[in-house]
């Protein structure tokens, strides 16, 4: 009775559906502009509701946190700049669509999928919690690495044409997700002796300037001319939906267990579910990256899957799953909360206000994600030597808001300039934003699995087999590197060979 009373307290109160509407509303503008972080927002607002009552505030804040993870969806697909890194994944079938005149129809596939994925994510955090909890908790470093190294994999479906092209840039995105201060011993690690670059390099500024600049650029140096958008229909098609609703809850599964995991979150996770897309649909709409409707479902189902995710360690056990959720445990903890599974005995309104507090959010989130897809369209035909100054000036702006920080404007134009040239000689741009994001999660999960073992490298190995979850993660990296090979023609080849 209790669960029940506290799910039904959001939607009983008008202050309450009041402030997660615009929540959600606010959400999804600061969500579309790259460098403005749901994390900078819901920390900003802990400073300003820690007087207020506790649901008011929980409420606000779960509300930006639905609609922030959605919002980078939009200037993914209206200008191949992702408003977050998790929308990274949409853009690459969702900017091609928006070439094609398909704008307003993939952000209305894009809405519908990330309602979806939200509302998959929301009925594991009610009914299963406690299970996907005592599993996210068996995860030791051996497990993240492992997770880490399937990410890594991800390099030959973020990219098209030249595998080797993928490797190369992917590895400059490890260089530069190395760069700063040793996180065990503090020692500085590839800065040269610059301090300014002790403080590593932030891959959302490497996003903004490879994705966001760089396509400023690129656009006037071809003189790409604005699309005619078709905006006869913004709500997708019932056939299209319902043909991809099995890839979506598969996605939205992933989404879920991912974001359940402390220290990951939506960008590895609408990753490896475009990923899982892109290896398992046989007969994409198009080619995935050319603008296959699959490869919009994929992320945005799990980006948005992952935030019911990310609820379930905070909620059940106190632990972060990623940096909203450690900042909203910081708000319970203000107003003399501490979530945990005391908590979940003792107060378990607080739970379910929660879990109903997010389902409103999705509500809001549909309605205010369809509205305004016929105006945001319209930004796709607005002409270059308008719309390019504007994408640079949210670039600069996006990037020195990260940390209030000069240097972050000029390493931004560095990797802008770096991102023309790569796009001009064929080079994708994704796997460097991959190589920047797992590059410091596979350093520091491999040396503390070495450190649990003591420096014993026997040990170390030993352990990826003689544990049953780190054996099954293995095998699962090890099908998805046999999977890169095209093993038909390897063999067809083996075999002329012996002919002769």
């Amino acid at each position: 009775m209790l669960g029940l009373e506290g799910f039904l307290v959001p939607f009983m109160s008008i202050e309450l559906i009041f402030f997660v509407a615009l929540g959600v509303f606010v959400g999804i503008y600061i969500g579309a502009i790259p460098g403005l972080s749901v994390t900078m927002a819901v920390s900003l607002l802990l400073s300003f509701t820690f007087t207020w009552d506790v649901f008011p505030a929980l409420a606000l804040m779960v509300g930006i946190y639905v609609g922030g993870v959605y919002g980078g969806s939009r200037s993914a697909i209206l200008l191949n700049m992702p408003g977050s890194p998790s929308a990274v994944a949409t853009g690459l079938d969702g900017y091609p669509l928006a070439r094609l005149g398909e704008a307003g129809k993939a952000m209305g596939l894009a809405t519908t999928m990330s309602a979806i994925g939200t509302f998959f994510g929301i009925v594991i955090l009610a009914l299963a919690s406690p299970l996907v909890a005592d599993l996210a908790i068996r995860f030791a470093p051996r497990d993240y690495l492992l997770l880490a190294l399937m990410g890594m994999l991800l390099v030959g479906s973020l990219s098209r044409g030249s595998l080797a092209k993928a490797l190369l840039v992917a590895a400059i995105g490890i260089l530069v997700g190395l760069v700063g201060m040793d996180p065990f011993t503090a020692e500085p690690r590839l800065t040269f002796g610059v301090p300014r670059l002790l403080g590593g390099i932030s891959f959302v500024v490497a996003m903004i300037g490879l994705f966001g600049l760089s396509e400023g650029l690129y656009q006037l140096h071809y003189k790409i001319a604005p699309v005619k958008q078709k905006i006869d229909r913004i709500v997708p098609d019932m056939k299209l939906v319902l043909k991809n609703l099995p890839l979506a809850l598969r996605c939205s599964a992933i989404g879920t267990l991912i974001g359940a995991l402390p220290g990951t979150g939506g960008d590895i996770a609408a990753l490896m579910a475009y990923d899982h897309a892109k290896r398992t649909v046989k007969n994409p709409s198009r080619p995935f990256g050319e603008g296959a409707w699959e490869g919009v479902v994929a992320p945005e189902a799990a980006n948005n899957a992952a935030i019911g995710g990310a609820f379930i360690p905070m909620m059940t056990l106190g632990i972060p799953g990623d940096s909203v959720t450690a900042v909203l445990i910081g708000a319970l903890m203000i107003h003399g909360l501490r979530p945990g599974p005391m908590m979940m005995k003792e107060q378990p309104e607080f739970f379910w206000m929660m879990v109903g507090a997010l389902v409103l959010a999705n509500i809001f989130l549909y309605i205010f994600g369809m509205t305004g897809i016929r105006m945001f369209s319209r930004i796709v035909e607005i002409p270059k030597a308008v719309i390019i100054p504007i994408v640079i000036v949210l670039s600069t702006v996006g990037s020195y808001t990260i940390n209030n920080n000069v240097a972050d404007i000029y390493w931004m134009i560095a990797f802008g300039v770096l991102g023309y040239f790569l796009k001009m000689y064929g080079y994708p741009l994704a796997p460097m934003v991959l190589g920047v994001i797992l590059s410091p999660l596979i350093d520091a999960n491999y040396r503390r699995a070495m450190a649990l073992e003591h420096g014993d490298i026997g040990a170390f190995l030993s352990s990826f087999v003689t544990n049953p979850l780190t054996a099954v993660l293995l095998l699962f990296t090890l099908f998805m590197l046999l999977s890169q090979v095209d093993w038909k023609t390897k063999i067809g080849a083996l075999r002329q060979r012996f002919s002769k």
